[in-house]
């Protein structure tokens, strides 16, 4: 208490919030992905049903074709609730690339780190899987995303403005090689 104005001042400590990485093999956790991502890219950038379509297709794909051995999908949660997602598939024909897809955080999970968390996994996974290199697709838009990338050393390899989503947007497309990084 404050002698001289008559104050108190109470420090509320926030209770510690229970973050979890695991992988996602829990029914409904492929479900969430692709509602999250309508959801979040509908109300953040006004992307429409689109998107949901290519994240429902890439979430498929995964469900329907995976070789558990060379690809991975991931859930953040945060006292039990869902709210991140990442995906590394191999990227087609190339055996020794692999593709970082659909990174997502909700906003009930940002400033956790779980952005940080989520593709220090998969790189982590893409290493022991025996990759050499791992690329990934977004948009100039998508800047906390495109920040944690280039934080693990992912370069800007070219872009390509295009129309998707219900808007003009410029589609990037960056590498990360693993053998150069683990080299240096």
């Amino acid at each position: 208490m404050d002698q001289h104005r008559g104050e108190v001042t109470v420090t509320q400590h926030e209770p510690r919030r229970q973050v979890t990485v695991r992988r996602a093999d829990r029914p409904g956790d492929l479900g969430w992905v692709v509602m999250a991502h309508g959801e979040v890219y509908d109300r953040q950038y006004g992307w429409n049903t689109d998107f949901e379509a290519l994240v429902a297709e890439i979430v498929a794909d995964y469900a329907t074709k995976h070789d558990p051995a060379r690809e991975a999908a991931w859930i953040a949660e945060v006292d039990g609730e869902r709210v991140g997602c990442i995906f590394l598939v191999t990227a087609g024909d190339e055996a020794r690339v692999a593709k970082l897809r659909i990174l997502l955080v909700t906003p009930a999970g940002r400033g956790l780190g779980l952005g940080t968390r989520l593709v220090e996994e998969c790189l982590t996974f893409a290493r022991r899987a025996g990759y050499r290199q791992v690329t990934l697709w977004t948009n100039d838009v998508l800047t906390s995303a495109r920040k944690i990338y280039q934080s693990f050393g992912f370069t800007l390899a070219d872009e390509q403005p295009h129309h998707s989503f219900g808007h003009d947007l410029i589609g990037q497309n960056w590498t990360l090689d693993l053998v150069e990084q683990d080299q240096g």
